[in-house]
């Protein structure tokens, strides 16, 4: 009887013992299957968290500047110094057109994210959004295609009007540096430098010859209005903007997925190092990068994250609705009179400005400038005489 008794608990505890096991098994596999596809949590950090202070750099917002402090900021490897060689100006008749488009048929999609970082942005939540068909620039708007504008419109942007933009201290040239007195309080490697435009990006000792294939930077959202209006063109909607760059893929941090690097690869122009001390410049660049540089996403477009700011055309709201949206063009107006802009710049880094992500956003007054802004269009038809880029997916 005990010994009957006995066998029974041993098979018993096999039992179990098998179905804990094959429980542990079929977690180990199943678990990464059910997380596939899924944005990694994030771990927010405060509000005091502006990462590289870019929304510090609005005209009516910056008034409160500072005086730099001696040898503060980064080492002087200003792209004014390596390219003193060239000349003043460019010439976009011997640059290769980039103001190519491609269709962008509409759909349903998951905009925002539940996995926030900065909760003061508006990241969140995760909602549905749906949005009606469109074309969008292939690439970000570079200085050979702003100069044919403005060169056809006659147009001044708002920077030469001021007489002044915003310019990561790094990049400014040791002569320049010492006429400034002033800094962004908060952000005091971002300095209000007098000359600085999109043809003199670090000043006025500097310009594009060398660049005229790198996105033009110094543009307002007012700037950004005028030349997608000439180009028959119009500026995304948030909406838009962060459907395009996901590329069809959904909950993904980045346009590719959600691994920074696939494969070792660098997708995307952003800050390596120790900010803003030093950029190793492990992608290849320091400041902007060629508008064509990186790997496309699904859907054709190149460097929706890093490299440059993107204008949208919404006024900013950090208060988002959980209910579907068809549509969604933004509030009317906003309370602290800011546009939104997306896909971070070469000076984001994850650990202090980690806004190069899809969901990611930031802001800027409308009549804003800096050496890290740019812009792309969109359209709801093909303009004349705009390339139409078919895309192939690989």
């Amino acid at each position: 009887m005990a010994a009957s008794v006995a066998k029974k608990n041993l098979f018993f505890q096999l039992q179990c013992h098998i179905r804990y096991t094959w429980t542990v098994v079929l977690l180990l596999v199943l678990l990464p299957v059910l997380l596939q596809g899924q944005e990694p949590e994030e771990t927010c950090k405060s509000d005091s968290d502006e990462g590289c202070g870019c929304a510090a750099t609005s005209r009516d917002k910056a008034a409160s500047y500072s005086k730099p402090a001696e040898g503060e900021g980064g080492a002087a490897t200003s792209n004014s110094d390596k390219k003193s060689s060239e000349t003043e100006g460019g010439s976009a008749t011997t640059a290769t057109r980039t103001n190519q488009m491609v269709f962008v048929r509409g759909g349903e999609f998951t905009m925002g994210t539940d996995a926030v970082r900065f909760p003061q942005d508006g990241e969140g939540p995760a909602r549905r959004v749906r949005v009606d068909s469109f074309y969008a620039d292939v690439y970000e708007v570079s200085n050979a295609e702003f100069e044919i504008f403005v060169k056809d419109a006659g147009f001044v942007t708002e920077a030469e009007k001021f007489q002044d933009s915003f310019v990561l201290e790094n990049i400014i040239s040791e002569q320049v540096k010492r006429e400034i007195t002033q800094a962004v309080a908060g952000a005091p490697w971002w300095l209000p430098v007098p000359g600085a435009d999109w043809r003199h990006p670090e000043g006025p000792d500097s310009d594009i010859s060398s660049r005229m294939d790198h996105p033009v930077v110094h543009v307002s959202w007012n700037d950004a209005v005028a030349y997608c209006t000439w180009a028959g063109k119009r500026l995304p909607t948030e909406a838009e903007w962060e459907y395009a760059s996901r590329g069809g893929l959904e909950n993904r941090l980045y346009p590719w997925g959600n691994n920074p690097m696939p494969k070792g690869e660098h997708r995307m122009n952003i800050w390596q190092g120790k900010f803003p001390e030093e950029n190793t410049e492990e992608d290849g660049y320091y400041s902007t990068a060629p508008v064509t540089s990186y790997k496309p996403n699904k859907f054709g477009l190149y460097n929706t994250a890093g490299n440059v700011w993107e204008w949208v055309s919404d006024w900013l709201s950090v208060r988002h609705t959980k209910e579907l949206q068809v549509n969604p063009k933004g509030p009317a107006s906003s309370a602290t009179n800011d546009k939104v802009k997306k896909g971070g710049s070469y000076m984001c880094h994850e650990d202090y400005c980690y806004r190069y992500r899809n969901a990611a956003r930031s802001q800027n007054t409308p009549d804003s400038s800096a050496s890290n802004l740019g812009f792309r269009c969109f359209a709801d038809k093909l303009p004349q005489g705009v390339g139409e880029v078919k895309v192939v997916e690989l």
